[in-house]
Protein backbone atom coordinates (compact mmCIF):
# COMPACT_ATOMS: atom_id res chain seq x y z
CA UNK A 1 0.00 0.00 0.00
CA UNK A 2 2.68 2.46 0.96
CA UNK A 3 4.78 1.85 -2.14
CA UNK A 4 1.71 2.48 -4.33
CA UNK A 5 0.91 5.75 -2.56
CA UNK A 6 4.52 6.88 -2.87
CA UNK A 7 4.47 6.10 -6.58
CA UNK A 8 1.30 8.17 -7.08
CA UNK A 9 2.76 11.11 -5.20
CA UNK A 10 5.97 10.85 -7.17
CA UNK A 11 4.05 10.71 -10.44
CA UNK A 12 1.98 13.75 -9.58
CA UNK A 13 5.12 15.63 -8.58
CA UNK A 14 6.78 14.78 -11.88
CA UNK A 15 3.78 15.63 -13.99
CA UNK A 16 2.84 18.77 -12.07
CA UNK A 17 -0.51 19.66 -10.49
CA UNK A 18 -3.59 18.01 -11.99
CA UNK A 19 -5.36 21.38 -11.78
CA UNK A 20 -4.40 24.35 -13.91
CA UNK A 21 -3.98 27.60 -11.97
CA UNK A 22 -5.21 30.91 -13.39
CA UNK A 23 -4.29 34.51 -12.77
CA UNK A 24 -7.48 35.57 -11.04
CA UNK A 25 -9.34 38.51 -12.60
CA UNK A 26 -12.80 39.09 -11.23
CA UNK A 27 -13.96 41.67 -13.73
CA UNK A 28 -12.83 44.07 -16.45
CA UNK A 29 -14.43 47.21 -17.89
CA UNK A 30 -14.67 48.65 -21.36
CA UNK A 31 -16.02 51.93 -22.69
CA UNK A 32 -17.29 53.31 -25.98
CA UNK A 33 -13.71 54.38 -26.73
CA UNK A 34 -12.55 50.76 -26.99
CA UNK A 35 -12.30 49.40 -30.50
CA UNK A 36 -11.73 45.90 -29.19
CA UNK A 37 -12.24 44.22 -25.83
CA UNK A 38 -9.71 41.76 -24.40
CA UNK A 39 -10.96 39.39 -21.71
CA UNK A 40 -7.91 37.97 -19.91
CA UNK A 41 -7.31 34.29 -19.36
CA UNK A 42 -3.79 33.50 -18.15
CA UNK A 43 -2.64 30.10 -16.89
CA UNK A 44 0.36 30.30 -14.60
CA UNK A 45 1.38 26.61 -14.56
CA UNK A 46 0.82 25.60 -18.17
CA UNK A 47 3.70 23.41 -19.39
CA UNK A 48 2.90 22.23 -22.89
CA UNK A 49 5.54 20.87 -25.18
CA UNK A 50 3.46 21.52 -28.28
CA UNK A 51 0.30 23.44 -29.15
CA UNK A 52 -1.37 20.16 -30.10
CA UNK A 53 -1.63 19.41 -26.37
CA UNK A 54 -3.85 22.43 -25.68
CA UNK A 55 -7.61 22.78 -25.89
CA UNK A 56 -9.36 26.10 -25.10
CA UNK A 57 -13.05 26.80 -24.79
CA UNK A 58 -14.69 30.17 -24.10
CA UNK A 59 -18.32 30.42 -22.97
CA UNK A 60 -20.74 33.26 -22.27
CA UNK A 61 -23.29 32.38 -19.59
CA UNK A 62 -22.77 28.74 -20.44
CA UNK A 63 -23.20 29.22 -24.18
CA UNK A 64 -20.20 28.57 -26.48
CA UNK A 65 -18.31 31.58 -27.79
CA UNK A 66 -15.08 30.12 -29.15
CA UNK A 67 -13.28 26.81 -29.08
CA UNK A 68 -9.74 25.98 -30.13
CA UNK A 69 -8.55 22.43 -30.68
CA UNK A 70 -4.78 22.25 -30.76
CA UNK A 71 -4.75 18.76 -32.24
CA UNK A 72 -5.96 20.13 -35.58
CA UNK A 73 -5.24 23.83 -34.82
CA UNK A 74 -8.80 24.79 -35.70
CA UNK A 75 -10.81 27.63 -34.16
CA UNK A 76 -14.60 27.65 -34.12
CA UNK A 77 -16.76 30.68 -33.16
CA UNK A 78 -20.49 30.94 -32.52
CA UNK A 79 -22.80 33.05 -34.67
CA UNK A 80 -23.08 35.91 -32.17
CA UNK A 81 -19.31 36.27 -31.71
CA UNK A 82 -17.84 36.23 -35.21
CA UNK A 83 -15.00 38.55 -34.19
CA UNK A 84 -13.91 36.34 -31.29
CA UNK A 85 -10.30 35.17 -31.49
CA UNK A 86 -7.34 34.05 -29.43
CA UNK A 87 -3.63 34.25 -30.19
CA UNK A 88 -2.33 30.76 -30.95
CA UNK A 89 1.27 31.92 -30.62
CA UNK A 90 0.61 32.99 -27.01
CA UNK A 91 -0.99 29.73 -25.94
CA UNK A 92 2.34 28.05 -25.19
CA UNK A 93 3.05 30.81 -22.66
CA UNK A 94 -0.28 30.26 -20.93
CA UNK A 95 -2.17 33.22 -22.45
CA UNK A 96 -5.60 32.28 -23.79
CA UNK A 97 -7.20 35.72 -23.62
CA UNK A 98 -10.29 36.35 -25.74
CA UNK A 99 -10.43 39.34 -28.10
CA UNK A 100 -13.82 40.69 -29.21
CA UNK A 101 -14.97 43.57 -31.33
CA UNK A 102 -16.65 46.18 -29.12
CA UNK A 103 -19.92 45.83 -31.02
CA UNK A 104 -20.09 42.12 -30.16
CA UNK A 105 -18.93 42.46 -26.56
CA UNK A 106 -21.90 41.67 -24.34
CA UNK A 107 -21.92 42.52 -20.66
CA UNK A 108 -21.94 39.44 -18.44
CA UNK A 109 -19.86 36.51 -17.21
CA UNK A 110 -17.40 34.80 -19.52
CA UNK A 111 -15.72 31.54 -18.62
CA UNK A 112 -12.38 30.33 -19.95
CA UNK A 113 -11.70 26.59 -19.89
CA UNK A 114 -8.20 25.32 -20.71
CA UNK A 115 -7.17 21.69 -21.03
CA UNK A 116 -3.62 20.41 -21.30
CA UNK A 117 -3.46 16.63 -21.72
CA UNK A 118 -4.72 15.29 -18.37
CA UNK A 119 -4.86 18.68 -16.64
CA UNK A 120 -7.61 21.24 -16.91
CA UNK A 121 -8.95 24.34 -15.25
CA UNK A 122 -11.58 27.07 -15.61
CA UNK A 123 -11.89 30.71 -14.60
CA UNK A 124 -14.75 33.21 -14.86
CA UNK A 125 -14.43 36.92 -15.67
CA UNK A 126 -17.23 39.46 -15.57
CA UNK A 127 -17.31 41.99 -18.40
CA UNK A 128 -18.70 45.41 -17.43
CA UNK A 129 -19.52 48.51 -19.43
CA UNK A 130 -18.57 51.92 -18.04
CA UNK A 131 -20.17 55.11 -19.32
CA UNK A 132 -17.67 57.93 -19.85
CA UNK A 133 -18.58 61.50 -20.72
CA UNK A 134 -17.13 62.96 -23.90
CA UNK A 135 -16.22 66.21 -22.14
CA UNK A 136 -15.98 66.87 -18.43
CA UNK A 137 -19.07 68.41 -16.76
CA UNK A 138 -17.37 71.81 -16.48
CA UNK A 139 -16.32 71.74 -20.13
CA UNK A 140 -19.87 70.83 -21.20
CA UNK A 141 -21.25 73.85 -19.35
CA UNK A 142 -18.67 76.32 -20.68
CA UNK A 143 -18.98 75.09 -24.29
CA UNK A 144 -22.71 75.89 -24.22
CA UNK A 145 -22.53 79.06 -22.10
CA UNK A 146 -19.96 80.96 -24.19
CA UNK A 147 -21.86 80.84 -27.53
CA UNK A 148 -25.17 81.71 -25.83
CA UNK A 149 -23.53 84.62 -24.03
CA UNK A 150 -22.03 85.84 -27.33
CA UNK A 151 -25.46 85.73 -28.99
CA UNK A 152 -27.06 87.68 -26.14
CA UNK A 153 -24.35 90.34 -26.42
CA UNK A 154 -24.90 90.47 -30.17
CA UNK A 155 -28.62 91.07 -29.61
CA UNK A 156 -27.64 93.86 -27.23
CA UNK A 157 -25.60 95.52 -29.97
CA UNK A 158 -28.50 95.16 -32.38
CA UNK A 159 -30.83 96.78 -29.86
CA UNK A 160 -28.54 99.78 -29.39
CA UNK A 161 -28.19 100.34 -33.14
CA UNK A 162 -31.93 99.99 -33.71
CA UNK A 163 -32.83 102.47 -30.97
CA UNK A 164 -30.22 105.02 -32.03
CA UNK A 165 -30.99 104.87 -35.71
CA UNK A 166 -34.76 104.79 -35.38
CA UNK A 167 -35.86 105.66 -38.91
CA UNK A 168 -32.50 107.02 -40.09
CA UNK A 169 -31.29 103.73 -41.57
CA UNK A 170 -32.74 101.41 -44.22
CA UNK A 171 -35.40 99.16 -42.79
CA UNK A 172 -34.34 96.31 -45.07
CA UNK A 173 -30.91 96.19 -43.47
CA UNK A 174 -32.42 96.01 -40.00
CA UNK A 175 -34.71 93.17 -41.03
CA UNK A 176 -31.78 91.31 -42.58
CA UNK A 177 -29.72 91.64 -39.40
CA UNK A 178 -32.69 90.51 -37.32
CA UNK A 179 -33.31 87.43 -39.48
CA UNK A 180 -29.61 86.48 -39.41
CA UNK A 181 -29.48 86.84 -35.63
CA UNK A 182 -32.67 84.83 -35.19
CA UNK A 183 -31.39 82.04 -37.44
CA UNK A 184 -28.11 81.92 -35.53
CA UNK A 185 -29.96 81.74 -32.22
CA UNK A 186 -32.12 78.84 -33.39
CA UNK A 187 -29.14 76.91 -34.78
CA UNK A 188 -27.11 77.27 -31.57
CA UNK A 189 -30.08 76.27 -29.39
CA UNK A 190 -30.60 73.14 -31.51
CA UNK A 191 -26.86 72.41 -31.25
CA UNK A 192 -26.96 72.81 -27.47
CA UNK A 193 -29.87 70.36 -27.28
CA UNK A 194 -27.99 67.78 -29.36
CA UNK A 195 -24.81 68.41 -27.40
CA UNK A 196 -26.14 66.87 -24.21
CA UNK A 197 -23.64 65.51 -21.66
CA UNK A 198 -22.88 61.90 -22.39
CA UNK A 199 -20.73 59.56 -24.40
CA UNK A 200 -19.07 60.37 -27.68
CA UNK A 201 -21.61 59.91 -30.45
CA UNK A 202 -22.53 61.27 -33.86
CA UNK A 203 -25.37 63.24 -32.27
CA UNK A 204 -23.05 64.94 -29.78
CA UNK A 205 -20.49 65.70 -32.47
CA UNK A 206 -23.21 67.19 -34.71
CA UNK A 207 -24.45 69.34 -31.84
CA UNK A 208 -20.95 70.63 -31.18
CA UNK A 209 -20.57 71.47 -34.85
CA UNK A 210 -23.83 73.44 -34.81
CA UNK A 211 -22.56 75.39 -31.82
CA UNK A 212 -19.15 76.27 -33.23
CA UNK A 213 -19.36 76.55 -37.02
CA UNK A 214 -22.25 79.10 -37.25
CA UNK A 215 -20.27 81.44 -34.98
CA UNK A 216 -18.97 82.99 -38.20
CA UNK A 217 -22.37 84.70 -38.44
CA UNK A 218 -21.50 86.55 -35.23
CA UNK A 219 -18.47 88.05 -36.94
CA UNK A 220 -20.56 89.23 -39.88
CA UNK A 221 -23.26 90.63 -37.60
CA UNK A 222 -20.75 92.48 -35.46
CA UNK A 223 -19.09 93.91 -38.56
CA UNK A 224 -22.40 95.22 -39.90
CA UNK A 225 -23.49 96.62 -36.55
CA UNK A 226 -20.18 98.36 -35.88
CA UNK A 227 -20.10 99.85 -39.37
CA UNK A 228 -23.62 101.18 -38.94
CA UNK A 229 -23.00 102.59 -35.49
CA UNK A 230 -19.39 103.77 -35.49
CA UNK A 231 -17.71 103.12 -38.79
CA UNK A 232 -14.18 101.95 -39.38
CA UNK A 233 -11.86 102.78 -36.50
CA UNK A 234 -8.74 101.16 -35.19
CA UNK A 235 -10.70 99.78 -32.24
CA UNK A 236 -13.44 98.23 -34.38
CA UNK A 237 -10.80 96.62 -36.58
CA UNK A 238 -9.06 95.24 -33.47
CA UNK A 239 -12.36 93.80 -32.18
CA UNK A 240 -13.08 92.07 -35.50
CA UNK A 241 -9.55 90.65 -35.72
CA UNK A 242 -9.85 89.34 -32.16
CA UNK A 243 -13.15 87.69 -32.96
CA UNK A 244 -11.76 86.09 -36.12
CA UNK A 245 -8.83 84.74 -34.12
CA UNK A 246 -11.24 83.20 -31.62
CA UNK A 247 -13.24 81.62 -34.43
CA UNK A 248 -10.12 80.06 -35.98
CA UNK A 249 -9.09 78.61 -32.60
CA UNK A 250 -12.59 77.25 -32.07
CA UNK A 251 -12.59 75.60 -35.50
CA UNK A 252 -9.21 73.99 -34.91
CA UNK A 253 -10.35 72.77 -31.50
CA UNK A 254 -13.55 71.39 -33.03
CA UNK A 255 -11.69 69.47 -35.74
CA UNK A 256 -9.37 67.94 -33.14
CA UNK A 257 -12.14 67.06 -30.68
CA UNK A 258 -14.60 65.40 -33.06
CA UNK A 259 -11.91 62.97 -34.21
CA UNK A 260 -11.21 61.69 -30.69
CA UNK A 261 -13.38 59.74 -28.29
CA UNK A 262 -11.66 61.39 -25.33
CA UNK A 263 -10.80 64.92 -26.48
CA UNK A 264 -7.57 66.35 -25.10
CA UNK A 265 -7.94 69.61 -27.03
CA UNK A 266 -11.09 70.77 -25.29
CA UNK A 267 -9.31 73.80 -23.73
CA UNK A 268 -8.37 75.03 -27.22
CA UNK A 269 -12.00 74.88 -28.32
CA UNK A 270 -13.17 76.60 -25.15
CA UNK A 271 -10.53 79.32 -25.52
CA UNK A 272 -11.75 80.10 -29.03
CA UNK A 273 -15.38 80.32 -27.91
CA UNK A 274 -14.37 82.50 -24.97
CA UNK A 275 -12.51 84.94 -27.24
CA UNK A 276 -15.58 85.20 -29.49
CA UNK A 277 -17.75 86.09 -26.49
CA UNK A 278 -15.11 88.58 -25.29
CA UNK A 279 -15.10 90.32 -28.68
CA UNK A 280 -18.87 90.63 -28.54
CA UNK A 281 -18.62 92.14 -25.05
CA UNK A 282 -15.99 94.65 -26.16
CA UNK A 283 -18.14 95.64 -29.14
CA UNK A 284 -21.17 96.17 -26.91
CA UNK A 285 -19.23 98.24 -24.38
CA UNK A 286 -17.63 100.32 -27.14
CA UNK A 287 -20.99 101.04 -28.71
CA UNK A 288 -22.59 101.83 -25.34
CA UNK A 289 -20.01 104.27 -24.08
CA UNK A 290 -18.78 105.78 -27.34
CA UNK A 291 -21.48 105.60 -29.97
CA UNK A 292 -24.31 106.24 -27.51
CA UNK A 293 -22.76 109.63 -26.61
CA UNK A 294 -23.88 110.84 -30.00
CA UNK A 295 -27.39 112.26 -30.06
CA UNK A 296 -28.15 110.45 -33.27
CA UNK A 297 -26.01 108.08 -35.22
CA UNK A 298 -25.53 109.66 -38.60
CA UNK A 299 -25.85 107.69 -41.81
CA UNK A 300 -22.68 106.94 -43.76
CA UNK A 301 -20.98 110.06 -45.24
CA UNK A 302 -21.62 109.12 -48.83
CA UNK A 303 -25.29 108.77 -48.14
CA UNK A 304 -25.30 112.35 -46.76
CA UNK A 305 -23.17 113.96 -49.47
CA UNK A 306 -25.22 112.77 -52.41
CA UNK A 307 -28.44 114.58 -51.41
CA UNK A 308 -26.39 117.73 -50.63
CA UNK A 309 -24.71 117.67 -54.01
CA UNK A 310 -28.03 117.21 -55.69
CA UNK A 311 -29.33 120.21 -53.80
CA UNK A 312 -26.35 122.45 -54.64
CA UNK A 313 -26.41 121.86 -58.39
CA UNK A 314 -29.74 123.61 -59.09
CA UNK A 315 -28.62 126.55 -56.96
CA UNK A 316 -25.52 127.00 -59.11
CA UNK A 317 -27.60 126.92 -62.26
CA UNK A 318 -29.86 129.65 -60.94
CA UNK A 319 -26.88 131.90 -60.27
CA UNK A 320 -25.66 131.49 -63.84
CA UNK A 321 -28.99 132.59 -65.15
Amino acid sequence: MWPLLAALLLGSACCGSAQLIFNTTKSIEYTICNETVVIPCIVTNLEPKDIVEIYVKWKYKGKPVLSFDGSNQKTLTSSGFRSAKISQSDLLTGIASLTLDRREAVVGNYSCEVTELAREGETTIELKYRVVSWFSPNENIVIVIFPILAILLSWGQFGIVTLKYKSSHPREKTILLFVAGLALTIIVVVGAILFVPGEYSTKNASGLGLIVIPAVILILLQYCVLMLAIGITSFTIAILILQMLGYVLALVGLSLCVSECTPVHGPLLITGLGIIALAELLGLVYMKFVASNQKTIQPPRKAVEEPLNAFKEPKGMMNEE
